[in-house]
């Protein structure tokens, strides 16, 4: 799909975010094929995936730009959202769109510098990169270094970015005032209310992914809140 005409197509849109660990009910390729398509018929704009299995399945039941990842745990890096090349590449022969790549200041495995990360990645693969970042320096470093599009995914998940229960959108407002490249918004976004201010505070787009496509995490939200309620309520029997 053509640059200008993916971008066009995720402009002030949702990107459901259809990712589930081992652990979890719904893990394997066929679950995420179907999360995808339903979340195209519930008007999603693109959808960000992780791993080249769950990517291809996803590939093969929509049309729509894929933001494609790689996450991989790698022994001394704290890194772990597309940390290298090799990872970028299998992404996008999987059939991404985009590749979002981990554009924090920690160590990477590959050595390179951020400019070489993302030359690398594009000229291996002709993505567009979005750069998944945690802190404003780092999404100016990001643009600096020719990213074409910057999350605020990180947020909360490096150690000298604030750890919030509610999106940051401070960092989104500084983001969107000082770069000039699409600000994707993302991160702890739960409700449609937050994703309309994430887009009132200029994100170019937001993706939303455990308060869609995580049953487990949204049943917990319903059972602890009824929980409470029932624990301040309830009264102790007569007699």
């Amino acid at each position: 799909m053509d640059p200008s005409l993916i971008l066009r197509c995720l402009k002030g849109g949702l990107i459901v975010s259809c990712q589930a660990l081992p652990e979890e009910p719904l893990y394997g390729a066929e679950h995420m094929a179907v999360m995808a398509k339903a979340a195209a018929q519930g008007g999603a704009v693109g959808i960000r995936a992780n791993s080249p299995v769950d990517i291809a399945a996803i590939r093969n039941a929509i049309e729509m730009p894929i933001i494609g990842i790689y996450k991989m745990n790698l022994p001394g890096f704290d890194v772990y959202i597309t940390p290298t090349l090799e990872h970028a590449k299998q992404v996008a022969k999987a059939g991404a769109d985009i590749i979002a790549l981990d554009a924090t200041q920690r160590p990477h495995p590959d050595h390179l510098s951020l400019p070489e990360r993302i030359r690398a990645v594009r000229q291996a693969t002709g993505c567009l990169v979005m750069a998944d970042i945690s802190v404003l320096e780092e999404g100016l470093a990001a643009q600096e270094a020719g990213a074409d599009l910057v999350g605020t995914t990180l947020s909360g998940y490096t150690a000298y970015s604030p750890v919030l229960a509610e999106p940051d959108f401070d960092l989104l407002r500084k983001l969107t005032l000082q770069l000039k490249v699409p600000v994707i918004a993302e991160g702890r976004i739960a409700t449609p209310g937050q994703a309309v201010q994430a887009l009132e505070l200029g994100a170019f787009a937001v993706v939303v992914g455990s308060a869609i496509t995580r049953p487990q995490w949204i049943t917990t939200q319903f059972a602890e809140r009824i929980k409470a309620y029932e624990s301040e309520h309830r009264t102790t029997p007569p007699g």
